[in-house]
Parts: C-alpha cells; structure tokens; sequence
C-alpha cells in the first residue's frame, strides 16, 4: 500500500494526499477518504484506477486515482 495518493479531479486539477492525513475510522483510508479530503462526495463523482472503475469504499490500493464528476452545476 502506498503512503500517498495522486488525485487527478479532470478538468479541475491535481492534489497529493498523505495517508496520514485522511481521516478515517483507524482502518486503512479508502477513496471515499480522498474524494472527503478534496471535498467531493461519491454520489457525485466515480472513481479511476487504470481507467477502470473502482468502489469508494475500498481501501487505496494505488498512488493516482482519477476523479469525473457526474454531476456539475449550471
């Protein structure tokens, strides 16, 4: 398991996240804890490793994850 995740949020940037700065319930951090980090909810967004889609729920496996927005404003 890596200590750090890239996240890539398409068309909005790129942020590095610590593991050791994701809140999460003392288990290791899943994407749901990165997507929270960059304020985003997973009822907005779905979730990249290699281009296949992964659950928010399932601890980060990788160290660059890509977010798209479903849902944007307008």
């Amino acid at each position: 398991m890596p200590d750090r995740v890239t996240v890539d949020v398409k068309g909005e940037g790129t942020r590095e996240l610590e593991f050791a700065a994701l809140e999460c319930d003392g288990d290791a951090p899943t994407y749901a804890d990165a997507l929270a980090a960059v304020d985003l909810s997973p009822h907005e967004v779905s979730v990249l490793v290699d281009g296949r889609p992964v659950p928010e729920d399932q601890p980060i496996d990788a160290e660059r994850m890509t977010v798209l927005r479903l849902i944007k404003g307008g």
